[in-house]
């Protein structure tokens, strides 16, 4: 265990090599922070904190930086989430508000994320497969065609035409809307193959045909959606830390174009806390010299979806945290108003 001295010097060390992109020294820190003891003690510290794993010496000569393992235990032990100010948060409310669907929701909400924290950043479409339907409606276009339109509680929205075996009138078409909705309004999208596998049965032989197709159309569209989908923005901020990267930034770029790997960065969706992860607990090799900060989004207090920030370890992690965190809520508002 560290003693409280020497977990103040570490805070001092990452704040210090955050602010400045430069190898902390003993002198330095005792000149910028009230650590109450002499540069010959704070050394002393720095050598015990080097001899643990928790700071590194870059190159001969040179002041100390953060390792991975001090990053660490900074954001367990030492940084709280910084709070966005008043007129953050009012400028992230209006930047959100005038979304106008679903895409337009999650393009925003990208833009926002990468000014705020002039990181990548990344938001998880809300899945399917954690949503549940809000609406259905049904349109009779011509005497045989008739047009689903699937309405999720996230905002999400899927049209499907449907071509039917035989006519089927208005009354019909009333009829399956209303008793759709009646079983599957509010229910989980894994659930609907299940409430509607009897509903032909309760309509005339010759509209059965026709239950069945729109059934089959609503099911199918269930099933392709429920592939997960990403946004991702801000790519052109890494260029800004390119001595951050000790080897180039090729391999993260090239990491951030393969959405496999973006998916389990911001990991499960059910585990929806606010998760960091830094340099290489990033399982991806191209990856190992950049940090993750996420949190799940989602209306009703249930994490639908995932969104986060990629950028170099060196990172004001309470900033960082607390603009995740505050879009996060944000995003979750807007959709259980949508």
């Amino acid at each position: 265990m560290l003693s409280e001295r020497r977990l103040e010097v570490l805070r001092a060390i990452v704040q210090d090599y955050v602010g400045t992109e430069e190898p902390v020294g003993s002198k330095a820190l005792t000149e910028r922070h009230r650590l109450g003891v002499s540069p010959a003690t704070v050394r002393n510290d720095m050598a015990v904190l080097e001899d643990e794993g928790y700071i590194a010496q870059p190159h001969t000569s040179a002041g100390r930086i953060p390792t991975d393992k001090g990053y660490r235990l900074f954001v367990d032990k030492l940084a709280g989430v910084k709070p966005m100010t008043a007129p953050e948060r009012r400028a992230i409310h209006h930047f959100l508000d005038g979304a106008v669907d679903l895409d337009d929701v999650v393009g925003r909400t990208v833009r926002l994320l990468a000014q705020l924290t002039r990181q990548v950043a990344v938001v998880q479409y809300p899945s399917l497969t954690r949503s549940t339907v809000r609406h259905v409606e049904l349109l009779a276009l011509a005497p045989a065609r008739v047009m689903l339109v699937l309405i999720t509680d996230t905002g999400r929205v899927e049209q499907r035409m449907v071509d039917c075996p035989a006519p089927f009138g208005e009354v019909s078409v009333a009829d399956l809307r209303a008793r759709l909705n009646s079983r599957i309004t509010g229910r989980r999208f894994a659930d609907v193959p299940q409430l509607v596998q009897d509903l032909p049965d309760a309509f005339e032989s010759e509209d059965r045909g026709t239950v069945t197709t729109v059934l089959s159309t609503l099911l199918e569209t269930l099933v392709e959606e429920t592939e997960e989908r990403l946004m991702i923005g801000g790519t052109a901020n890494l260029t800004r830390f390119g001595h951050d990267f000790p080897l180039m930034i090729r391999p993260v770029l090239e990491a951030l174009e393969e959405q496999v790997v973006l998916l389990k960065l911001l990991g499960e969706v059910n585990d929806s806390g606010m998760a960091v992860r830094i340099g290489h607990e990033n399982a991806h090799e191209g990856l190992n010299s950049t940090s993750v900060v996420s949190v799940g989004y989602g209306s009703g207090g249930e994490a639908v979806a995932k969104l986060g920030v990629v950028g170099p370890t060196r990172m004001d992690y309470p900033g960082t945290m607390g603009a995740v965190r505050a879009v996060a809520r944000y995003v979750g508002q807007i959709l259980a108003e949508s």
